[in-house]
Order: C-alpha cells, then sequence, then structure tokens
C-alpha cells in the first residue's frame, strides 16, 4: 500500500466537503482524521516513527501549510486513544476542537467529558473550563467506580467535591451569610457543581416546625430524579447537630410540600471540612456532606 498516496487523497477529499456548509462535515472531518491516524500508525508500523516527518513535509508543499507535522502526530494520538474498545463510539458526535482537548486524559475520563459534552451540548469553552476545574477528579470515587462499571447512577453521585464557589472579590473571611450571597451571586455555576438538572427554588425559605419558624438556606429541586434538595450552609467543620438540623428540614418538606408521585427530599450539607465519622453512623443515607472551596 502507498500509505502517503492514501493520506493525500483523504485530505484532499476532506478539503473540498469541508466547503460544503452541511450539519455532518465535522463528522467526515473526524472520520477523515482517524482513518488517517490509521494510516500513519500502519505506516509508522512498517517504516519507522520517523514516516510523520517524511510525510508532512510532502504535504505541506503539496497541499497546504497546516498539515504539518504536528497536526500528522495529533492524528495518529487521535487514532491511537479512540481506536481503544474501552472508549465510548459516541466521539463522532464531538467536533475536532472538542477531541484536542481530550487527548491527555485517561480513559474513564475521556469517557466522562464525551457524555457531558453530549448531553449538555458544552461549547469549547464550557469543556475548557470543566477540564480546569478538574471536574472529573472531584466526582465521588463510588461515582467513578460506578461510571467505569456502567452501573445505575443516583442524583448524588454528580455533587462534585469539593463544590467550586467563586470569590471574585477575594473575601478573607466568610460567614454563611457571605457563603450563602457568593452562592447566589453565581447561582447557574453553583447548581452545575451540584449536578443535572438542578434548579433554584429560595433562599432563606420559611417553614414552621412547631410553634416556631425556621430558614432553609437553600432550596433546589431536581428534574431529573423529581425530588426536592435541602442544601445547609455550613462555614466549619461537619457536626452532628448540623445532620439533626437538615433531618427536620427535610421531614417538613416530605410531609407537607412533596406530592405522592415526588421522591424523597434529598438533603446536602455543604461544609468548610468534611467527618467521615459523622456520616460513616448517620443512619440516613439521603444525606449528603461536601466541602466548599472558594476560587
Amino acid at each position: 500500500m502507498n500509505y502517503y498516496y492514501e493520506i493525500k487523497n483523504k485530505i484532499i477529499d476532506n478539503e473540498v466537503y469541508s466547503k460544503v456548509k452541511d450539519y455532518s462535515k465535522e463528522r467526515h472531518k473526524l472520520i477523515t482524521y482517524f482513518e488517517i491516524g490509521k494510516l500513519l500508525n500502519d505506516a509508522g508500523g512498517k517504516y519507522g516513527d520517523n514516516i510523520i516527518d517524511e510525510y508532512s513535509k510532502k504535504l505541506v508543499l503539496e497541499v497546504g501549510k497546516k498539515y504539518n507535522r504536528r497536526t500528522l502526530f495529533r492524528m495518529k494520538q487521535f487514532y491511537n486513544i479512540f481506536s481503544n474498545k474501552k472508549v465510548s463510539t459516541m466521539w463522532t458526535k464531538l467536533s475536532w476542537s472538542h477531541i484536542r482537548l481530550l487527548f491527555s486524559l485517561d480513559y474513564n475520563s475521556i469517557n466522562y467529558y464525551i457524555n457531558v459534552i453530549i448531553n449538555k451540548h458544552l461549547s469549547v469553552r464550557e469543556l475548557e473550563f470543566k477540564l480546569k476545574s478538574n471536574e472529573f477528579d472531584r466526582l465521588p470515587f463510588e461515582t467513578k467506580n460506578k461510571l467505569s462499571k456502567e452501573e445505575h447512577v443516583e442524583i448524588e453521585d454528580f455533587i462534585l467535591n469539593p463544590i467550586l464557589i467563586r470569590n471574585s472579590n477575594n473575601y478573607t473571611e466568610i460567614s454563611e451569610k457571605l457563603l450563602k450571597q457568593l452562592i447566589l451571586e453565581d447561582i447557574d455555576n453553583f447548581l452545575l457543581e451540584l449536578g443535572n438538572s438542578f434548579c433554584y427554588i429560595g433562599n432563606e425559605y420559611k417553614i414552621k416546625v412547631g410553634d416556631k419558624y425556621n430558614y432553609i438556606d437553600l432550596l433546589l429541586y431536581n428534574i431529573e430524579f423529581n425530588c426536592y434538595v435541602v442544601v445547609e450552609l455550613k462555614v466549619t467543620e461537619l457536626k452532628k447537630e448540623y445532620i439533626g438540623q437538615i433531618q427536620v428540614y427535610m421531614n417538613y418538606i416530605d410531609n407537607n410540600i412533596k406530592k405522592f408521585n415526588q421522591d424523597k427530599t434529598i438533603g446536602v450539607i455543604i461544609c468548610k471540612k468534611d467527618n467521615k465519622f459523622i456520616l460513616e453512623y448517620c443512619s440516613d443515607n439521603r444525606i449528603l456532606a461536601r466541602e466548599y472551596e472558594l476560587v
């Protein structure tokens, strides 16, 4: 086989196809680059790794400057990563710009971000932000295991830890009131930190327990999992009394607001520092604790 001839023809064909303003042209580019990557891999196996240098010099002269050594190397890298059975076949729904950002990740991370890009219609810039914030790394360990084994996931699986809260004014002294203010100023990103399909209902949500009024820091709703979510904010380490407090609020929502066709309320305590021992002895698995980090 004349590998160079095959590669050159595929590049020219893709250049022609890319001028057609059609929704499928990005997919055509990906498939073309994947096929070229395979040819480069096979040619390298037969003629040695220097074949990329040889082909790139000729392609730059005969086709265009953008087909330099770096571009060909990326195509080969693309094939080597995405030909592996561990990687989702849904990569064909992405753009080349998305794909390039995933090259340095492991297989589990790549699969996670592929799904997020498709399900949330992420732009390249939004993907860059998620990568920079190490979103996959902040998933609970149990969640990563479920994803790798393709097991069923629950609402708590995608609540990141730590939760990143923007501190644009660089406050050094943080109270619960100020923490809430920072969250409300950037509520959209905060909801994304919690996972999928969260929507905001209110803050300082007033409820009457006995003869006294109490105020829930944040009341949310999750559309996908069809349940209310009570969020309590603490600027200290998790304490056992926080568990009792949020449990009262969750029970109130279940008994007075939740409809019969909705699932039971989830409670999330966002605190400065987690305490695994307290959580270990908490009998209600609907209560979760996550640390926050100001950025």
